[in-house]
C-alpha cells in the first residue's frame, strides 16, 4: 500500500517546484515549464474516449460493499459538505489532494441523477444532483481510501454521500504550504 503522506508531499512538492504532476510522469530530466495560471490549476480527470464522465461501480467502502460513483478510469468520486450548489470550497492545496472532476460536457452511465458542469474557480466542474465531485490522490481504481477523510464522503447514485453510520475521520497531517 502506498504511503498517503509521502504521496501527498510528493504531489505538493512537485506543484511547488513548478513542475506539476505532468512533469513527474514525463520522464524528462528537466522540469516542464508552465505558466503561473497553469501551475495554480488543479489536476484534471479526463474521461477515456467512449466512456462516461460519471459511472456506477460496486466497491467496498469501510468494509461494506455498495454502489458508488466513479470516474471513467474507475476512481472513486467524493462530495464535500462545505460546498454550495454554486461554489466549490475546494481550492488551492486542498484541490491538489482532492482534485475536482472537470468536464465541459459531462455524461453519466448507470446513475439516474442530474449530471452537469458548473463553472467555478477550478474550471467546468462536474456536479451530480447539485454536489460537486472530487477524486482523492491516494485512491486507485477499485480502492476507496478517502471516505470520511477531511470531511469528504463517497458519492453514491442515490445522491447521498455521508452515511450516518460512518463518522468523519480526523484530518491527516497534510501540509498545504499556505
Amino acid at each position: 500500500m502506498r504511503n498517503p503522506k509521502l504521496l501527498i508531499a510528493g504531489v505538493i512538492g512537485l506543484a511547488a517546484a513548478g513542475g506539476g504532476i505532468a512533469a513527474a510522469s514525463s520522464g524528462s530530466a528537466s522540469p516542464a515549464r508552465t505558466s503561473p495560471a497553469a501551475q495554480a490549476a488543479p489536476p484534471q480527470v479526463t474521461p477515456a474516449p467512449g466512456s462516461s464522465t460519471v459511472n456506477v461501480a460496486t466497491e467496498s467502502v469501510n468494509g461494506k460493499t455498495e454502489p458508488i460513483l466513479v470516474t471513467a478510469q474507475g476512481l472513486p468520486l467524493y462530495t464535500y459538505p462545505g460546498d454550495t450548489s454554486t461554489r466549490s470550497a475546494v481550492t488551492g492545496g486542498l484541490a491538489a489532494v482532492w482534485p475536482p472532476l472537470i468536464s465541459t460536457a459531462p455524461t453519466e452511465s448507470g446513475a439516474t441523477g442530474l449530471v452537469k458542469a458548473v463553472v467555478t474557480s477550478n474550471g467546468s466542474q462536474v456536479q451530480y444532483n447539485g454536489h460537486f465531485l472530487y477524486t482523492f490522490v491516494s485512491d486507485s481504481p477499485g480502492h476507496v481510501t478517502g471516505q470520511g477523510v477531511q470531511n469528504f464522503f463517497v458519492a453514491t447514485p442515490s445522491g447521498t454521500s455521508a452515511p450516518a453510520s460512518v463518522p468523519p475521520k480526523a484530518a491527516p497531517s497534510y501540509s498545504y504550504g499556505y
